[in-house]
């Protein structure tokens, strides 16, 4: 049995996933078993299933016997094995031999379709955020916007999974979508055409003397975009950079390898992240490599809002508990555990939360989620519209461990003066926002203020 590991960008699914080159997605494994099953005889003796598994039994014969249609026997097991899985949290579940090579395509940072990552909520599909750059962004779907209809049938009763394979096709070939936007008071239909999206996961741009750095998601080429960015924007400042923004806004996560080397890039020591499993050996830390911060030790402000999960909050909590940033915006989704990826016969897989995972501080963010140093609200109306979706809006979420015992993290004595004048919200007359244009980015605007005002050295204790 294969086991692999990862924050498996982190909140749901990704829609509109069409067949990409397979690749080996190693995510990170956890030393060498997990050594699932092996507690089960002295924590929960098999005798006490027995009766479970016999009224199973029972259940599937007459299914098989008496629905009103016949039914196929892999169904009906999938469809148990998946409620099983499901039950237990939002993001355990069964992945049949196509859902797993979807997912491999995912993580390899390269598939077909759309670009919208989603969850389920109250029978409708609900965007969690769109990928930068992809069908769904251009069209300008929004996070919070209920998904109603695909191609005219709706979505009600449907699972997640089925929903996502109805948004899922070749490339080239077109979707209608029924959408109720915060924006708009009725539903409306935006037809999109599915693309093979090569999720360019790193972007960057130089804003006088500040080198701006957008990660998209964390696949498995994020450390090396962002390093390739750095040098880029080196060269194009001819060494000129007081400072840098990492912005992680709508970042849904992804691996967990990657959230170790994207916090190392900009870290010369101290703890990054640890994970804490049900059986301590399987526990783990990763502390950051000396003269790893490829950045040197440069003025840095993380941006986040409530579309950043699992691995962005990974980042953005070890370089706020360890001074090494300073994060501005919005709480973060709060998605603080970690899934394996357990290879099952048949080709297909299981996703399994097996630990959950820390910050230096020891700060369980799940549920509550990284708050900023620097509160501000987005210039994007629409973002302020709805109460944003989090971690603890989703079925089955699991509580925080430590939210009652855990004491605050000391207040942050290294801010800036000019953090006290940044207003929360943008001021009235604000430019309305246009992601074409930066100056209309309030958050960024704000970000590009503090990195200013940063010394040209920060503490990193």
């Amino acid at each position: 049995m294969k086991l692999r590991s990862g924050l498996l960008l982190g909140t749901a699914f990704i829609a509109g996933l069409s067949l990409a080159p397979l690749s080996d997605v190693v995510l990170h494994r956890f030393g060498a078993t997990l050594g699932i099953g092996r507690a089960l005889a002295a924590e929960d003796p098999v005798a006490d299933a027995f009766p479970f598994l016999s009224l199973f039994g029972d259940v599937y014969q007459t299914v098989k016997a008496d629905y009103v249609e016949p039914v196929k026997d892999q169904p009906l097991i999938e469809n148990a094995i998946n409620g099983m899985l499901s039950g237990l949290d939002p993001h355990s579940a069964y992945m049949n031999a196509k859902q797993y090579r979807d997912m491999q395509a995912q993580t390899d940072g390269e598939f077909g379709g759309l670009g919208l990552e989603v969850t389920q909520e109250n029978g409708f599909i609900k965007v969690i955020s769109p990928i930068d750059g992809t069908p769904a962004s251009k069209a300008k779907i929004k996070p919070n916007d209920l998904i109603l209809e695909i191609n005219g049938k709706s979505v009600q009763g449907l699972s997640l999974d089925d929903a996502v394979d109805m948004m899922r096709g070749a490339p080239g070939s077109t979707i209608a979508l029924t959408l109720k936007q915060a924006a708009s008071p009725k539903p409306q239909v935006m037809t999109l055409t599915r693309e093979v999206i090569n999720v360019p996961s790193v972007h960057q741009s130089l804003y006088g003397d500040v080198g701006y750095i957008r990660l998209s998601v964390f696949s498995e080429n994020a450390d090396q975009g962002i390093r390739d960015a750095v040098t880029k924007l080196q060269a194009q400042s001819h060494g000129k950079i007081h400072g840098y923004v990492l912005d992680l806004r709508n970042n849904p996560g992804g691996l967990l390898d990657q959230a170790v080397a994207v916090a190392n890039d900009f870290m010369n020591h101290g703890e990054i992240v640890s994970t804490r499993a049900r059986h301590p050996k399987d526990s783990q830390v990763w502390n950051a490599k000396p003269d790893g911060d490829i950045v040197g030790n440069a003025p840095l402000v993380v941006m986040i809002n409530p579309g950043s999960a699992s691995a962005s909050e990974i980042v953005s909590g070890a370089l706020q508990d360890n001074r090494r940033a300073i994060v501005l915006g919005l709480r973060s989704f709060g998605k603080g555990s970690v899934q394996t990826v357990i290879q099952l016969p048949g080709d297909s897989a299981m996703r399994l939360t097996t630990a959950r995972y820390y910050t230096p501080s020891g700060r369980s963010i799940q549920e509550l989620g990284i708050t900023p140093d620097v509160p501000v609200a987005s210039s994007d109306s629409s973002d302020n519209d709805m109460q944003p979706l989090r971690e603890s809006d989703l079925q089955h979420a699991m509580l925080n461990p430590n939210s009652k015992g855990l004491p605050p993290l000391p207040p942050r004595t290294d801010l800036p003066s000019v953090v006290k004048d940044i207003p929360k919200v943008p001021p009235a007359g604000w430019a309305k926002f246009d992601p074409a244009k930066p100056t209309t980015d309030f958050q960024l605007q704000q970000a590009l203020k503090v990195v200013d005002a940063m010394p040209a050295t920060v503490a990193s204790n």
